[in-house]
């Protein structure tokens, strides 16, 4: 099984790439972080690049189809949080900045992966969305419109590759433990004038579960959505959150 993981060398990607080289496949990741992707694991390729820019996608897909003839499974796991504020308080630029990387790069990545996958007849491709995609967030207007906008565009892909034997499916992660959630929530916190750990704790609150996700248990969907035992999956998306029960807790 070939692997491109997009955003691949931190958080979800790299998990995400961990958790496909346990199941046998090879890994190739892009991201934007020329550090993180100098601390890759032996045995992976790596390459810097932003998903949102079409000339680089366009040479990181040739590379690709030189380099291992073809491609089976493409995480188009790349993205950026956003500004957290108000509407009224974003500016348009960082607006489409969200929907740029969010959207476009999954647009980009899956446009250049289909002719790979149309040849080979077969083929698996999982976009990264968020519970922001199902319930919408305060706050969060942009990225929320990039997570709606991303399923769009999985269920369209779905519907047009299906009889190329190709499946699209989407990820909807909760809150997420890592130095990007954290991040996230010091902004929340300030703009609603809370303490972290109130913010923190409003998001475990706010699920079933009581609890955030783990990188890996995205990871873990993933293998299964690429598998033989997903066949018959697609056109679907698949939260991995903990079940959010309220999408802006407040205690």
């Amino acid at each position: 099984m070939r692997v491109l993981i997009t955003a691949g060398a931190s958080g979800i990607g790299r998990a995400m790439g961990q958790a496909f080289e346990q199941a046998g496949a090879q890994v190739w990741v892009t991201d934007v972080d020329g550090a993180a992707l100098d601390a890759l694991p032996e045995g992976w390729t790596g390459r810097e690049g932003d998903a949102s820019d079409e000339a680089g996608m366009a040479a990181l897909f040739a590379e690709i189809d030189a380099e291992w003839g073809g491609l089976d499974v493409l995480c188009a796991n790349a993205g950026i949080a956003g500004p957290t504020a108000l509407v009224e308080d974003i500016a348009l630029a960082d607006f489409r900045r969200c929907l740029q990387v969010n959207l476009e790069g999954a647009f980009l990545a899956s446009k250049y992966a289909v002719p790979m996958m149309k040849k080979a007849g077969a083929g698996s491709i999982i976009v990264t969305s968020s519970t922001a995609g199902q319930h919408g967030f305060p706050n969060r207007a942009p990225y929320a419109a990039a997570k709606w906008a991303v399923i769009g565009l999985m269920k369209t892909l779905a519907m047009e590759l299906g009889p190329f034997g190709i499946r699209a499916n989407a990820i909807c992660p909760g809150a997420v433990e890592g130095p990007r959630m954290t991040g996230v929530m010091e902004r929340e916190a300030a703009a609603k004038g809370m303490s972290y750990d109130q913010v923190y704790q409003g998001y475990a609150s706010g699920t079933s579960l009581g609890s955030l996700v783990e990188a890996s248990d995205i990871a873990d969907m993933a293998v299964f959505l690429a598998s033989k035992q997903a066949r018959m999956v697609t056109g679907q998306v698949m939260a991995v959150d903990g079940h959010t029960v309220n999408p802006d807790p407040k205690l």
